[in-house]
């Protein structure tokens, strides 16, 4: 049996299982005939990104965004659930499972998403699906996946899940399992703050805010939108935020003081949340700072927070702590460590 974890983000969908991972952008786009093919160099991962998901052909991520016309990226999360979110998690898992073999997994939503959409969610990925990559020589690969356990999580737990578990689901940071910690997972769409303490999730200092990376996007967007008339789509301004400049009709605009003024107000914002949610929960032994954004802010956001705020390993990329946590928990569960844990 194959145990898979997937986090479905509004930046990007990342999936694993416990081998190797699969990372894209959270992108759909219109599928077009491509009349010629022409790739020079390693280029990205030997991948296919056009899919077809119940008769309807879709390029997926990097692959949307490059040869598309019309592309489908939301920041809402019942749109994401509604006509993205079954198409992206089946090309993530498609790529990482072989047809038929029996799988469960485990994902996550934001806390504040939680209550209202987890049963949908689970129902939307459990069954059988069947998913065609379109190969650039003509023909199709399919894979059959058959989805028998889905269990949905509040998306931060994943990463403590992560510091608490090796990579057989066990159960092996036992000075962290007896610790009260404090998560601030800071994604694109939407900052989660959430407490787990002693091993148990604590709903009381639990809660979403709309302040993810997506706004600072914006912002960077409308001033180049003021300066160079040309409306940059947030999923394009990765690279751009990353390496501080951007090329527009030849011209190289720089980002980078912008970029940084806007992070330094978004990390006050966070911070003065946690200040807030966290008031009676003086007694926290640790802060966790995970999710893709925690690459950007935390450098900006540490100063802030007050107590040990356990470090970000410069050589992790902290977009997968949520997922490679769901993937050990999903083992844990059904792949034996449970039963190794309580003998």
């Amino acid at each position: 049996m194959e145990v898979v974890g997937i986090d479905i983000g509004f930046g990007f969908t990342k999936a694993t299982n416990g081998k190797e991972f699969v990372v894209f952008k959270s992108l759909l786009g219109e599928a077009t005939d491509i009349q010629f093919r022409m790739s020079m160099g390693k280029g990205e991962p030997n991948r296919s990104m056009h899919v077809v998901v119940d008769d309807q052909p879709y390029f997926v991520g990097d692959f949307a965004e490059q040869q598309s016309n019309v592309r489908h990226f939301t920041l809402d999360q019942q749109q994401l659930l509604d006509e993205m979110a079954r198409v992206l998690a089946l090309t993530a898992m498609g790529h990482l499972v072989d047809s038929y073999a029996p799988l469960n997994l485990i994902s996550g939503l934001p806390v504040g998403y939680y209550r209202d959409y987890h049963q949908s969610f689970s129902k939307l990925l459990t069954g059988s699906h069947e998913i065609a990559f379109q190969l650039p020589d003509g023909s199709s690969q399919i894979r059959r996946l058959n989805i028998g356990k889905v269990r949905i999580i509040p998306q931060p737990l994943g990463s403590v899940l992560n510091l608490l578990m090796n990579d057989t689901g066990k159960i092996t940071n036992r000075d962290l399992a007896k610790q009260k910690i404090g998560v601030i997972d800071i994604g694109f769409r939407t900052t989660d703050f959430c407490i787990f303490d002693r091993m148990q999730y604590v709903e009381r200092g639990s809660s979403t805010t709309d302040t993810g990376i997506s706004k600072s996007f914006a912002i960077i967007a409308k001033k180049l939108r003021e300066e160079c008339r040309v409306n940059v789509e947030l999923f394009r301004l990765f690279k751009a935020v990353e390496s501080g400049f951007i090329k527009i009709r030849g011209k190289e605009y720089r980002i980078a003081q912008l970029r940084d003024l806007v992070f330094a107000n978004a990390a006050s914002t966070i911070a003065g949340d946690a200040e807030r949610l966290w008031s009676d929960d003086w007694d926290m032994d640790a802060v966790v700072i995970t999710g893709g954004g925690a690459t950007e802010l935390a450098e900006h956001l540490r100063p802030h927070i007050d107590g040990n705020v356990l470090p970000i390993e410069p050589t992790v990329d902290a977009r997968l702590n949520n997922v490679q946590g769901y993937q050990k928990y999903a083992l844990y569960l059904w792949g034996g460590a449970e039963a190794q844990e309580a003998s």
